[in-house]
């Protein structure tokens, strides 16, 4: 089981010239020293903004650098609290009210919507990132101060999002240092991942699939993480040739956008330049089909691991291990560092091979949904969290999910 820390102390293991984060558009690397540097820097700037342990810091930005700095930054400061970027003005409303944030960072131009829905009521703070790779955060009078940010403890929140569920109004999810760390080290021992690896994020930075599997995992261990703006399948295979791809995780509608270009399966010699160093790959955050999982490792050449994760365990549940461990096609895998139980409408763990609802426990998982009593109730019964998924344990230990779910 994973050791649980800080996320600013996820960055301190890795030698300080070593990369930590490639840019693609800009043609920038950047250092776990600059990286570490800047993500000081920025909770400083942000504590002088008068954000404090357990202040919401709303972050509205793409894919890239300033995201990855503000939300490090924020729980560090206080609680980073990231938002989809497309949003409408009145889910920017709804969001920042329901979180309480009590400043904005927004790119310098654009995202009109969430300037109005933050008017007067939030101070908006601008990120920037010059041609170096070095960013500035700034108020409406121009830089904000600086001042030193007490270190946070592994307790704190350092994340919280919303999670809908199937029904009623979203529900927030606070996850602590600790949850979020641990989860990460799970990550990274369920692909042994090491400082020799590179990941390609292309899932969005606002969601945990992005921000835990493909950056704090890789981070926690020494990698790179490449980061593109967003993704292009049209770039996507030269991206990963010009960086050393080691291994990717998306849902499958982008593996399926990737196997639309591909070229004939049954050519190995026609693989797209770039898979040459893949380990593996990840899909997780919706259901993967079988026809979809033979086609990307016969197209790509690396195995494909279907995972099975959700927000409130920050992020992943179960994964098929690497080989030479056994994969169960069709299954999401098995607990990585994580409880996983099937309970029956009564609250009692169902016996193996039964069908019911998916349940877990471990440190990684939160303790109760924020100032939320009523889906606390429903949702934490006799110590397991209940997933609202169906599914039943296997003989081995595997977890397969029911469409019914």
């Amino acid at each position: 089981m994973s050791t649980p820390s800080t996320l600013l102390e996820l960055l301190e293991h890795s030698p300080s010239e070593q990369t930590a984060i490639v840019l693609p558009e800009h043609h920038l690397r950047v250092s776990y020293g600059a990286l570490r540097t800047q993500v000081l820097a920025v909770a400083e700037q942000l504590a002088a903004a008068g954000v404090g342990r357990g202040d919401r810091v709303g972050i509205a930005l793409p894919n890239g650098l300033p995201m990855i700095v503000s939300v490090l930054a924020a729980s560090v400061a206080g609680t980073a609290a990231p938002l989809n970027p497309a949003y409408t003005e009145e889910e920017f409303r709804f969001y920042l009210e329901d979180t309480g944030a009590r400043v904005l960072i927004l790119p310098r131009d654009g995202l009109e919507d969430a300037r109005r829905a933050a008017g007067d009521r939030l101070r908006m703070l601008t990120i920037d990132m010059d041609a170096a790779g070095i960013i500035t955060l700034s108020g409406p009078s121009g830089v904000v101060g600086r001042r030193s940010a007490a270190p946070p403890s592994m307790d704190d929140v350092a994340l919280v999002v919303h999670t809908s569920g199937s029904t009623g109004r979203p529900k927030r999810v606070p996850l602590s240092h600790a949850n979020l760390s641990i989860s990460a080290g799970n990550v990274a021992r369920n692909y042994a991942l090491t400082s020799e690896d590179v990941s390609l994020c292309v899932m969005p930075l606002f969601h945990t699939h992005g921000l835990v599997a493909s950056t704090l995992a890789t981070l926690a261990t020494g990698g790179a993480v490449v980061v593109p703006l967003k993704f292009r399948p049209l770039s996507f295979w030269r991206v990963a040739r010009d960086h050393g791809v080691t291994w990717y995780s998306a849902v499958p509608a982008l593996h399926q956008l990737l196997l639309a270009r591909a070229g004939d399966p049954s050519d190995p010699a026609r693989r797209p330049a770039g898979t040459e160093r893949l380990r593996f790959i990840r899909s997780c955050s919706a259901p993967l089909p079988l026809r979809v999982m033979h086609a990307l490792e016969a197209a790509f050449g690396a195995p494909v691991l279907d995972a099975y994760g959700v927000t409130e365990a920050a992020h992943q549940m179960t994964s098929n291990p690497l080989p030479p461990a056994k994969r169960k096609p069709g299954s999401v895998g098995f607990g990585t560092d994580v409880r996983v139980g099937i309970m029956d409408p009564a609250g009692r763990i169902c016996p193996q091979g039964d069908r019911g609802e998916v349940v877990i426990q471990g440190p990684n998982v939160i303790r109760g949904y924020d100032d939320n009593p009523e889906a606390n109730a429903a949702s934490f019964v006799n110590g397991w969290f209940r997933t609202g998924d169906r599914g039943y344990l296997d003989a081995d230990g595997y977890l397969w999910l029911m469409a019914d779910g």
